[in-house]
């Protein structure tokens, strides 16, 4: 299974929808509040110059935010990166 890791933050309405997509399609991954500071560090660290969340990587390969997750989705690609 792959490893998908999900950074996230307070009250974001994306964070949320990419988080149900996700539980929806039965994929378990960690959830790396940014609110913690060791994840804010290691999100500045893995993506210097983004400043959205959520952001995702899949075994360790950044594959962007929530709408991004979508269009793997719908394009069926998210099942094969997840496989």
């Amino acid at each position: 299974m792959a490893k998908i890791e999900l950074f996230s933050g307070p009250q974001c309405g994306y964070c949320e929808r990419a988080k149900a997509l996700l539980q929806t399609k039965g994929l378990e991954f960690e959830d790396l509040s940014i609110e913690d500071e060791a994840n804010r560090a290691a999100f500045a660290q893995r993506l210097p110059r983004e400043r959205s969340i959520p952001q995702i990587f899949i075994d360790g390969e950044h594959i962007g935010g929530y709408e991004d997750l979508c269009i793997l989705d719908e394009k069926g690609r998210l099942d094969a990166l997840t496989a």
